[in-house]
């Protein structure tokens, strides 16, 4: 089927799929290759069906959606992309969520994995010895998801003859916001876990301020797991900046070049202000800390969007978060730092 004869209906929404996959069923892109199409996914090639230009100097209206009763079909998958895209430009979530799930209810039972470091040794088994059990069980805590989101409201004869470059701004920006507050529900459980009393050992450091041989041992701490992420409130960040070992030639470079702080032992530093303790470090191994649960992706009111019906439009996200190996996530705190919040305290420096 050519992509500019396929019959465009609401009812490609809400199928359990993504509007995009529904098109990319009855049009696979596998079918351009070689061709001036090769690229550009099935909804990109239904704007370009359509004439409709979502960037640039001489982007279209959003009244260019609504010239046909198909093309209008568009509108909405046009709102979600914008939004995710300000959702992926704004998130550390990448950064630090080792899996994604998605499910179709409101609540979501944890699985159970017995992989301490107290098992962690492979010891040598004799004929007859009993293996060492690494339990895989279903949880009795249950992650609740939180629905979150923005209602936006307006008119189509406000956003008609607006430029989509303009309303992308504005629904990338709801993405940003969006994508924050992920962010901070992703630290509360790496801090104080998910409900089942596996919040994050407290590492004190023994000194008033941090110094590179607390982060040393910090990052000792984690064995057998590995230290490859660090979350650092602004003001932590700005300490570790003005240490010496964080002026190395590859990591000026990579921050000069990229944005994007690393450590002297290669961690990722991210600088966030949801690490609300201003003297808390979060560390963990991004590759088995935590698990990101959700139902479906960004929903909108495709119904209301395609009817022209904007009066109030409804931008949602349902997320939860769950812990998934129980020593993976340590906090590191200076002296004079005290937590009723995070789990059992150690010292480390002494």
């Amino acid at each position: 089927m050519s992509f500019d004869n396929i019959r465009l209906e609401k009812g490609m929404y809400g199928t359990g799929r993504s509007f995009t996959q529904t098109l990319e069923a009855l049009d696979p892109s596998e079918n351009y290759k070689g061709t001036e199409l090769e690229g550009l996914d099935a909804y990109e090639r239904q704007l370009k069906r359509f004439n409709i230009k979502p960037s640039g100097a001489d982007s279209s209206v959003v009244g260019k959606f609504f010239q046909t009763s198909d093309a209008a079909v568009l509108f909405p998958e046009y709102v979600s992309r914008a939004v995710r895209y300000g959702m992926d430009e704004a998130s550390f979530l990448p950064d630090i969520v080792a899996t994604t799930t998605n499910i179709d209810s409101m609540d979501y039972r944890v699985m159970d994995l017995n992989m301490s470091t107290d098992n962690a040794t492979m010891n040598i088994i004799s004929e007859g010895d009993t293996l060492a059990n690494a339990d895989f069980t279903v949880s009795d805590r249950t992650i609740r998801l939180k629905k979150r989101g923005r209602m936006i409201t307006t008119s189509y004869d406000v956003l008609r003859f607006q430029r989509l470059d303009i309303v992308s701004i504005a629904l990338k920006r709801i993405g940003a916001y969006l994508a924050q507050s992920l962010m901070a529900d992703a630290v509360d459980v790496l801090v104080n876990g998910d409900g089942g009393n596996n919040a994050a050992v407290n590492v004190l450091s023994a000194t008033q301020t941090y110094t590179y041989s607390d982060l040393i041992d910090f990052w000792s701490a984690f064995a057998p797991y590995e230290l490859n992420t660090i979350l650092a409130s602004p003001n932590v960040t700005s300490l570790l900046l003005k240490m010496d070992e964080f002026r190395d030639a590859a990591a000026g470079l990579n921050f000069h070049g990229t944005g994007k702080l690393i450590t002297p032992f290669g961690a990722n530093l991210i600088k966030t202000s949801h690490v609300t303790e201003p003297d808390m470090m979060i560390g963990l191994d991004k590759n088995c800390a935590l698990e990101m649960v959700k139902v479906g992706d960004i929903e909108t009111d495709y119904g209301k969007l395609v009817d022209r019906q904007l009066e109030q439009i409804a931008i949602t996200a349902i997320t939860g978060f769950a812990r998934i190996l129980p020593d993976c996530v340590k906090c590191l705190s200076s002296e004079g730092f005290n937590s009723d919040s995070v789990g059992e305290e150690e010292v480390i420096g002494e």
